[in-house]
């Protein structure tokens, strides 16, 4: 098959502890080289933590797999240092359309509001997520990779987790005071330890195809619901990048994987469709036909909606597909799981340094069990809908598109996939209810929302001031007008053990006042569009969270209020 991508080879090294005899001793360990490890071992990483990464693969993925990356993980990655590449690289898309037969019965757009840095969504080959936090992570200081090094034992205790790991030049054990579990969803530490995931296996397969060509077709998904070139079936349509283009064909439960990956029975389905896709888009007669092809990369998969109960046992932390996993209809495998690496790390780090009981590990467990069982609910609609296992849910679902070429209230209905979205953690026991009345959506434990804004005399946006550590964000008319109660307040919280750092947010662009804190930011709204969009006025204070959620609000800044939900947000009451 044709091939579009190089795929590296990562270097494999002899461990040093083969030589001394010794088991090394890692404040963090991370088994899992794809993205949601590899985000995972970047995370902690740049909060000052020592860690090992150890893999069974020495490159990246084969075959796209993962595809689609919500605005939410494209943030996320900003803050990991290699957002940009993959936007650059990828292909942005915000509008998805579903067709019943020939006609379309519905569409959206994932970005509806303007003024946000990052798309609602880009679709970018697996491999290439991979290498570019491949090569982020190798320049990040205390970070080890190892290839080709299998872990083959787990002993936890309660002072850490023994691994025994096998490579080509024999077997070595590591030590790590925390554990955390990315080997995806047939995960083998799991297994070793004896751990249950819960859910089901729908009875339904499909194929990928991946299909090099040069078409005109607008950058949107494509859903079809009993198409005239796949009848009684369902088809999913992509573009990713390099020309590639992504093609899933429902198959049913009844066919044979290993023939249908065949090129004899793949390229009369691409055909076809390409033939009929060609007519929808309203191809020039210039250019008359389907465009010609190459297959790339062949899969047959079946949907899996599956859970563990909780997500860390002891110090062991499992996330990604080790942990839950989804249809991929909807787009929520990878980028649930970077999600899980976001809201974990940041709390790893205050318990591994002293600063958080271990304790705030359990709220992991709790926000992420949370948004992953919301993902699941989603992700098994979608796939009832889909592929529906009764005559009763047929009849419904055939109604449904049926009504939908007409009728609003149909249109609403309509599931071809509920794509990502980012986990309101609204239920927190680590948020501060408000004490005030707000409007709008930035309610503790909401994520933030992005707004352009202008710092240090060049455009900006608002999450690239936050994240990383607790940032107070304080809304003024005047930054320079400060008056002295408020800023021996943010000298209060700055000198506290968490170190919080002081954003304000004002009309105009300005120094820090003086008698600031050391590292205040002065931050110009110039479209007024921060203060709008979290119902802000002069004088009211957000505390955000260092994975970018809001933790608490008030309108007026009171340091013992403050210091109060800090306690709360890392268990520290």
């Amino acid at each position: 098959m044709h091939s579009t991508y190089t795929y590296p080879t990562l270097p494999y090294r002899k461990p040093a502890e083969l030589a001394s005899g010794k088991a090394s001793r890692h404040a963090v360990v991370v088994v899992g080289g794809g993205p949601v490890g590899l985000a995972a071992a970047i995370d902690c990483a740049q909060r000052g933590l020592e860690v090992l990464l150890l893999d069974d693969d020495n490159t990246v993925s084969v075959g796209s797999r993962g595809l689609c990356y919500a605005k939410r993980t494209l943030e996320v990655l900003d803050r990991l240092g290699c957002g940009q590449p993959l936007v650059d690289k990828g292909v942005t898309w915000n509008v998805g359309r579903t067709f019943h037969g020939d006609g379309e019965v519905y569409n959206f757009n994932l970005l509806p509001e303007a003024d946000h840095q990052r798309p609602g969504m880009i679709n970018l080959q697996q491999y290439y997520l991979e290498e570019y936090l491949v090569q982020r992570a190798n320049a990040q200081p205390g970070l080890e990779m190892r290839w080709k090094n299998k872990v083959v034992g787990v002993a936890p205790d309660d002072a850490g987790v023994t691994l025994e790991v096998e490579t080509e030049d024999g077997r070595y054990r590591v030590h790590a005071d925390w554990l955390i579990v990315a080997d995806g969803a047939r995960s083998s530490v799991r297994r070793m330890l004896g751990l249950d995931i819960q859910g089901k296996i729908f009875q339904d397969r499909f194929l990928i195809a991946d299909v090099v060509m040069k078409a005109d077709f607008p950058a949107e998904r494509w859903f079809w619901f009993d198409p005239p070139f796949h009848p009684g079936q369902s088809v999913l349509l992509h573009r990713e990048a390099d020309n590639v283009w992504r093609i899933d064909f429902q198959l049913g439960w009844d066919a044979d994987p290993d023939v249908e990956k065949q090129p004899a029975r793949v390229i009369p389905r691409i055909q076809a469709m390409l033939a009929h896709r060609q007519d929808q888009a309203g191809a020039s007669r210039s250019a008359p036909g389907a465009p010609d092809f190459e297959l790339e990369w062949v899969s047959v998969y079946t949907f899996t909606c599956r859970c563990m109960e909780s997500f860390r046992h002891g110090r062991v932390l499992f996330v990604g597909d080790a942990a839950h996993q989804v249809s991929p209809f909807g787009a929520r495998g990878a980028n649930s799981g970077i999600q899980d690496t976001d809201n974990l790390a940041w709390k790893l780090a205050l318990v591994a340094c002293g600063k958080a009981p271990a304790t705030l590990l359990d709220t992991y467990s709790e926000e992420r069990v949370a948004a992953a069982q919301e993902n699941l609910l989603n992700s098994t609609r979608s796939t009832d809908f889909i592929t529906p296992k009764s005559n009763v849910s047929r009849c419904f679902r055939n109604a449904v598109l049926t009504l939908a070429g007409k009728h609003a209230f149909a249109r609403m209905l309509v599931n071809s996939g509920r794509l990502s979205v980012p986990a309101f953690l609204t239920a927190s026991r680590l948020n501060t209810p408000d004490g005030d009345a707000f409007d709008g959506h930035m309610a503790p434990g909401a994520p933030m929302d992005d707004a352009p804004v202008r710092a240090g005399g060049r455009d900006d946006w608002l999450l690239r001031h936050a994240g990383e550590r607790f940032t107070l964000m304080l809304f003024a008319d005047d930054a320079a007008a400060l008056d002295a109660a408020t800023l021996a307040d943010l000298a209060t919280l700055a000198q506290g053990p968490l170190g919080v750092a002081t954003l304000v947010v004002a009309p105009r662009a300005g120094a820090a006042p003086r008698g600031a804190p050391e590292g205040t930011t002065v931050i110009e709204d110039v479209k007024g569009l921060v203060r709008r969009r979290y119902d802000a006025r002069a004088g009211t204070a957000y505390l955000l969270r260092p994975d970018q959620h809001v933790a608490a609000r008030w309108r007026r800044l009171h340091a013992p209020a403050v210091q109060a939900a800090l306690a709360r947000a890392t268990c520290n009451l």
